[in-house]
């Protein structure tokens, strides 16, 4: 059933994302463990040569080196960097808080601060998470009707539209575009355009004022916007900048359209994930159908017709579908979740239920056309079912 699909997209995922690690890693050790033996193996030079030359012990030194990384932590450094907790500081830190990005150059260090930053960051991570979301749906409605308005003029010139100022070329465009739904991968393509092209524009900020490189600055970009976060270069570190008042405001406004574009552009990659592996699971599915068939058929020849197999199989399927539509039907009742219902695993799939609760937060439910299922775009769970539903209304022409 439903359930015994997800399971199986679910599994076949999490076997796919251990195999991605597993290369990933194999592929960071090795580009980067022989640099990381050669530094160790300098830094272990110049400290025995610091030692001879000052006639210190070894022990000695490592623990001024232990109290210098403790001092680190609380952001002393031996270059003159600005305050970190001033009020342009901590505002900076709780902007990397809110959205998740962490760069870990600040961290609070009193017992008061800890425990407020728990509370802090519960509601402020889940209200940028909110502003994200919200911002994806405006911005794939936005994207959605300028590729259907671009669709409608190609449909012009081809002649398959009729012009605007002819009587009654409403009905006639309303069935031209009934079929019509924007394509995944334009949209993926697009959120890549853009998010590539604010990383431009922000790294060639980066480049002049923080003194990085443009690709150490494409780098930061990345880290940044993903909200990764690394902490390794971090921007707005400086004691004074030229013209620091706008090159901070700058910032802000690259970071929060990188962070928006970037997680966007992700929750479509999952999208097309998704569709990947629902193929792989089809692909696999039909092999396993077809070997099965065969087996039935030389073990029972005479008993079971091909064409039986095949009936049934497609009853199977229907069976499905009338299951399925049964629980559309409960889904767009608008009532809200039973605990028999959630109990009742087996018939009602985690991302139904969760687009129920949705529903009824919203106090209204969502009426999904039967061609929208049909897009690539149907089901998901949070900002992915933002997406399927805000690419599957705008895909109907109103």
């Amino acid at each position: 059933g439903r359930l015994n699909a997800d399971n199986a997209r679910f599994l076949l995922l999490a076997v796919l994302i251990v195999l991605y690690m597993l290369c990933g890693a194999a592929v960071f050790s090795a580009i980067e463990l022989p640099t990381e033996r050669e530094a160790k193996e300098r830094w272990e030079e110049r400290l025995e040569n610091f030692t001879r030359r000052h006639n210190l012990s070894r022990a000695e030194l490592r623990h001024f080196l232990r109290e210098y990384e403790e001092a680190s932590v609380a952001g002393i450094r031996v270059d003159d960097i600005r305050p970190r907790w001033d009020f342009t500081g901590a505002f900076y830190f709780v902007g990397t808080v809110v959205s998740t990005i962490g760069f870990g150059m600040t961290t609070p260090a009193t017992v008061g601060g800890k425990i407020f930053l728990i509370f802090y960051g519960l509601i402020g991570c889940a209200g940028t998470i909110l502003f994200f979301n919200l911002f994806l749906e405006r911005l794939i409605t936005v994207i959605a009707y300028v590729m259907k308005s671009c669709h409608e003029r190609q449909l012009r010139r081809k002649g398959g539209l009729p012009h605007s100022s002819r009587r009654g070329s409403g009905s006639s465009e309303v069935d031209s575009l009934a079929g019509w739904k924007p394509s995944v991968y334009y949209v993926m393509l697009i959120l890549c355009v853009v998010s590539l092209i604010i990383s431009c524009c922000a790294s060639a900020m980066y480049t002049p004022i923080e003194g990085w490189s443009y690709f150490d600055s494409l780098y930061f970009c990345f880290v940044a916007f993903s909200t990764i976060g690394f902490g390794d270069l971090v921007s707005s570190q400086n004691t004074k900048y030229e013209s620091q008042g706008l090159y901070r405001f700058g910032n802000f406004v690259f970071i929060l359209m990188g962070v928006c574009c970037i997680y966007s552009l992700f929750n479509v990659i999952s999208i097309v994930i998704k569709q990947s592996i629902n193929w792989i699971l089809k692909k696999l599915d039909c092999r396993c159908c077809h070997r099965c068939q065969r087996k039935l058929f030389r073990s029972r020849r005479n008993v079971v017709m091909p064409g039986n197999v095949r009936s049934r199989r497609n009853i199977s399927i229907e069976t499905d579908v009338v299951n399925e539509s049964d629980t559309d039907g409960r889904r767009l009742s608008g009532e809200m979740i039973s605990m028999k219902d959630f109990l009742a695993s087996n018939k009602v799939s985690l991302a139904i239920m969760q687009k129920q609760l949705s529903e009824t937060a919203n106090g209204y439910p969502r009426q999904m056309g039967s061609n929208s299922k049909q897009n690539g775009f149907s089901g998901g769970v949070g900002a992915l079912a933002i997406m399927n539903n805000r690419l599957a209304e705008t895909s109907v022409d109103r």
